[in-house]
Order: C-alpha cells, then structure tokens, then sequence
C-alpha cells in the first residue's frame, strides 16, 4: 500500500483513536472531578444550616446538589477508569446541558465555553465508548474468553 492510500485509509488513526479516547477520558474525568465535584462535595459536608445551592429544576437545592455530586464525582472518577464509560456520560452530559441552557443561559459565551467544552468530550465518549485502554474493554475481552 502506497502512502497516499495509507493516509486516505483509516489505518494510521484506528492506532490513534485508542490513545485520543484514553486521554479524553482522564483529562475531562479528572478535570470534572478535582475543579468541580469536590467542591460540591466539600459544600455538602461543610455546609451549616439549609444548604444553599443553585436550584434550576426546582427539585430543591439539597437534592439538586447531590444530583451534581453523583454526575461530577462518582460517575467522572468512573469514567476516568472507562467503566461503563456510555452510561456514565449520560449524567455528565444531563449536567452540562443544565448549566448550559438553565444555569447560564443569559452569561456570555465565555462563561458557557468551559461546560460546551465538557458536553463535546462527552458527546465523543458516548458515541465512540471509552476504547481499548478502558475497563469496559477489559470486561469484554474476558466475557469473550
């Protein structure tokens, strides 16, 4: 095969692909858990009195919170390892779609682009799952066996 077919065959990206799907995992999974989600944790834990919270499903701003805390800690640290990266993407993006259409839908663009940012990472993990180097591949490999 001759380098023009090389490059307009998808051979030299399926190596490639693997390692994007790695790193956008552990990049947009870390970076939602440690700049986010402890936050949100620490105000559950150090809260006193009612906690104060934003509230724009009017489910009420404790629930509200611990919605936020399982969607930004628990399923990124998750999806950080690519374990059943699809469904736990399905929180993250319902929580970005908040922010973004509820939250700051009236803000600037410059105070929506980090949680655009964050749904297009998502989007790309649902859609592609989290790739070889994930958990999910682990388990598929052994179910395989």
């Amino acid at each position: 095969m001759n380098l023009r077919d090389q490059w307009i065959s998808n051979k030299p990206w399926e190596a490639w692909q693997d390692w994007t799907l790695l790193l956008i995992r552990v990049l947009s999974g870390l970076g939602m858990f440690a700049l986010h989600g402890v936050r949100k944790w620490n105000r559950l834990f150090t809260s006193e009195g009612p906690i104060d919270f934003a509230d724009p499903l009017f489910l009420g701003p404790e629930f509200t919170l611990y919605i936020a805390i399982f969607a930004e800690v628990i399923c990124a640290l998750l999806l950080v390892f690519g374990f059943r990266t699809r469904f736990v993407t399905l929180p993250l993006l319902a929580t970005m779609l908040v922010i973004i259409f509820r939250v700051h839908w009236a803000d600037p663009i410059a105070d929506q682009e980090t949680p655009i940012l964050y749904l297009l990472s998502y989007l790309v993990l649902l859609v592609w799952g989290g790739g070889k180097y994930s958990v999910d591949h682990w388990f598929a490999k052994r179910t395989e066996q």
